[in-house]
């Protein structure tokens, strides 16, 4: 876990710099709907590669992706250690049933 806390770490830190020198600044000024967007194209890169592609190119899309993610969270107050207590909530339920709860609220 002590590589995803410091890049939640960087990206806090680089939150605010100047959008020209920093791409986590860059995708803070352009606010949501553009994490979002890049998060879903890595999404795509990733289901590709994991298709078509070599296991490096898998795992360099894979950290695109979580990459992405976590600036998302970030920029929502949120971190991966959030993520990680709904994973830990969800741990011994099967997964038919945990989807199924979300569908009767």
């Amino acid at each position: 876990m002590e590589t995803l806390e410091r890049l939640e770490a960087t990206i806090a830190a680089r939150k605010s710099a100047d959008p020209d020198s920093s791409y986590v600044a860059k995708l803070n000024a352009g606010g949501l709907p553009l994490m979002a967007r890049k998060l879903g194209e890595e999404a795509v890169e990733t289901v590709v590669a994991a298709l078509d592609g070599s296991d490096e190119e898998l795992v360099g899309e894979s950290a695109d992706l979580i990459f992405h993610l976590a600036v998302l969270l970030s920029a929502r107050g949120l971190s991966l250690s959030d993520v990680m207590a709904e994973l830990d909530r969800r741990e011994g339920v099967s997964g038919i049933a945990e989807k199924n709860s979300r569908s009767a609220q």
